[in-house]
């Protein structure tokens, strides 16, 4: 495994991760994702961030292509989860570093996943600096973007911002650098990583941002934990934009349709639905929840300004796909968002009742009555549908 060069003393070590498909219960299918560390040669030559235990030989392989792993001086810990922490122990066994810097936050989660005893442990605080030699390091905390440790790391000389989660994407690809891969690719994937991830910590992240532009953070290089490294100042002026519209949820034309069906009569309600709304100028993606992952439901959801759910009743309730969905889409706290519900029901008919509560819950605002259909649906019952698609439209051009 050989080290990629980022600028002069600054490479990137850790792995490819070409075979995972689930991270954090979202669908990486087929991009896999990365492992990223990097590796700062100076006086004090240090390690920024490990990988999964599992893939811990080929970062030492990675390192070992640039310098022996006994070299290394100092660690320094941005966020404790063990796709980025997880093979510390065995940094930490190969190298013997002198010290090991982390957030105070990160030394407690550093305590209480691997219960250590006398690791050289140093807690940096926000904004502090730490000279490696030639080179000076600023560690700035970045609290809940996602967890609680989280802190990012900036070479103010270099314009070198190694960013730990913040601008990650979940890309495994043999290019490494984002002027590489189309732009559409990129902001495609920035964005499901965002939405499955980071979307419940938005005011954090817009805070986040404001701190470090208030600072002079102003990179020439991105450097994340996964996915390629952002090179040049276009490229990383298009990472932050991209992050403040993802974590700003400015509402826009587009409706997502979700839905789920048993014999096919929400499913004609879907469709039309997805007529109807087109007929008003909205941008429309219809999704099957059997068809479609959860997560890609989220994604899409992220840059909608409307969301209408169908699904027919199912044990006076609604049916699992659909159930899941909702769970997953609660916890990932979508804003300005306007709902709404439909379905079809043999002789209970508690479905849309149910899906509006779930919506409501969720901040949704509901301009239109739900509409239900007992068993198939008829044109009186598409001209419900039509009515509705009209009000949802008309509420949701009213916030653009």
């Amino acid at each position: 495994m050989q080290a990629t060069k980022i600028i002069d003393g600054f490479h990137l070590v850790g792995a490819i991760d070409w075979n995972s498909r689930d991270f954090h219960g979202y669908t990486l299918s087929p991009m896999g994702t990365t492992y990223n560390a990097y590796l700062v040669e100076d006086e004090k030559t240090t390690l920024f961030d490990t990988v999964k235990a599992e893939y811990k030989g080929e970062l030492l392989c990675g390192i070992a292509s640039v310098i022996d792993p006994k070299k290394i001086d100092y660690l320094v810990i941005q966020h404790l989860e063990l796709d980025h922490a997880g093979a510390l122990p065995a940094l930490i066994e190969a190298c013997q570093p002198e010290k090991i810097f982390t957030s105070s936050l990160g030394q407690k989660a550093m305590e209480s996943h691997f219960h250590y005893k006398d690791w050289p442990v140093q807690v940096v605080k926000h904004g502090e600096t730490l000279s490696l030699g030639k080179r000076t390091v600023t560690f700035y905390e970045t609290r809940m973007l996602h967890w609680p440790d989280s802190m990012v790391s900036w070479f103010a000389d270099e314009k070198v911002l190694i960013s730990n989660d913040i601008f990650g994407q979940n890309i495994a690809a043999s290019e490494r650098f984002s002027d590489q891969i189309p732009i559409h690719t990129m902001e495609r994937a920035m964005r499901e990583y965002y939405a499955n991830i980071v979307n419940p910590y938005a005011p954090q992240t817009l805070k986040a941002i404001e701190t470090l532009v208030a600072a002079g953070v102003a990179p020439e290089y991105i450097c994340p934990d996964h996915g390629v490294i952002f090179r040049g100042a276009d490229q990383c002026a298009f990472a932050v934009q991209k992050y403040v519209e993802f974590a700003e949820q400015k509402p826009t034309n587009k409706v997502v349709i979700f839905y789920d069906t048993m014999w096919h009569s929400t499913e004609k309600m879907a469709r039309v639905l997805a007529e109807c709304f087109r007929e008003e100028g909205c941008t429309v993606k219809l999704m099957w929840c059997k068809a479609c992952h959860h997560s890609q439901i989220m994604s899409e959801i992220s840059d909608a300004g409307a969301v209408v759910v169908g699904c027919p009743t199912h044990n006076n309730g609604i049916l699992p796909y659909v159930a899941g969905t909702l769970q997953y889409i609660k916890g990932l706290r979508p804003q300005n968002k306007i709902g709404g519900a439909f379905g079809s029901f043999g002789w209970s008919g508690e479905s849309t009742k149910v899906l509006a509560e779930w919506l409501t819950g969720m901040g949704f605002d509901m301009p239109a009555t739900p509409v239900k259909v007992k068993n198939v649906p008829t044109h009186a019952d598409y001209e419900q549908l039509k009515a509705m698609a009209q009000a949802i439209a008309k509420a949701l051009k009213a916030r653009l």
